[in-house]
């Protein structure tokens, strides 16, 4: 197996990767020596293809597609949290939907320059977190994430972009899912404990929690903008009990990276976060753009835990 091998999502931003594939595939060879394709065909392919090709001794994964796929590629880099590779490389070539990872780490969306980048080689250990959850069936769940979990009206948001056919691009398909989401959602009760420390939890009624690792989610929102992907902590974002009006009239603030000084929001850093409902509905659970299930659940920093290929 070649040492680099590139992961793609041929369905992402609904087909137009796959249709795009050869243009993709003439940047990357222009870049790099050479490296083996993997393609994938279903939901959790690309996790299962990266654990195959690491395990193979591939020193390099290029992740080709969404949040969604970078997502999945980022988990098969681990295994019941511990990393299967520990020096293998991650890079990015971001073509999908929301986009939101790249913006934190300032990823080109120009094709020869983003596998430029990879060619280049700059790398940046950062943090990946680990969370624990219900899963929809019932069962107990476990992933990673590299960027944004939250819970709230964000998983409702992330459920209808996903039923949608999001062929309006990015920010439009989040937007109009935000404004479907506000007239569906009612804020709820959660109790949220930090650092292990269940004495000081805090009951509250909300709107969203993000648990953030990065920047942005949402298709653009810089919900966490002082976070850090390297410094082992999570920046912990909470919407409180927001009425619909103040909901609309806040977004703006929320694209800006402004909203962290707004009377019901709150913001705090915390190497592990624990969250359970306390009302009868379920509180959905939003993961890098994707809705793996529901609270309770439980995050915690992997401090410095992947490398990635960054600007240089």
């Amino acid at each position: 197996m070649s040492h680099t091998t590139v992961v793609v999502n041929p369905n992402s931003q609904n087909g137009a990767l796959g249709r795009r594939w050869p243009e993709v595939a003439r940047a990357l060879r222009r870049a790099l020596d050479g490296f083996d394709t993997l393609f994938t065909e279903s939901p959790g392919d690309a996790t299962a293809l990266t654990r195959e090709a690491l395990s193979a001794g591939s020193e390099r994964i290029v992740a080709v597609g969404g949040d969604g796929t970078l997502s999945e590629v980022v988990n098969g880099f681990f295994h019941a949290g511990e990393a299967i590779s520990p020096d293998a490389t991650l890079g990015v070539i971001p073509f999908g939907t929301g986009g939101d990872f790249r913006r934190t780490v300032g990823l080109p969306t120009d094709l020869s320059s983003a596998a430029q980048v990879i060619a280049d080689g700059a790398t940046r250990r950062i943090d990946v977190g680990l969370l624990e959850y219900r899963q929809h069936d019932g069962e107990a769940g476990s992933q990673v994430f590299v960027n944004i979990a939250s819970f709230g009206i964000s998983g409702v948001v992330d459920r209808l972009v996903n039923e949608s056919s999001k062929r309006l691009g990015g920010r439009l398909s989040f937007m109009l899912g935000s404004l479907r989401a506000t007239w569906q959602y009612s804020n709820q009760r959660v109790q949220l404990w930090f650092d292990d420390d269940r004495d000081d939890a805090i009951d509250m009624t909300i709107n969203t929690v993000a648990i953030a690792n990065g920047c942005y989610f949402g298709g653009g929102m810089n919900m966490a903008p002082d976070a850090e992907l390297d410094d082992g902590f999570f920046d912990v974002v909470a919407i409180g009990d927001i009425s619909r009006r103040e909901a609309i009239m806040s977004a703006p603030r929320l694209y800006r990276g402004t909203h962290l000084s707004l009377d019901k929001v709150s913001h705090r850093r915390a190497r592990t976060v624990h969250a359970v409902p306390l009302g009868r509905e379920p509180v959905e659970l939003d993961v890098d753009g994707e809705t793996p299930g529901i609270l309770p659940a439980s995050m915690r920093v992997l401090p410095q835990a992947l490398s990635l290929l960054v600007p240089g």
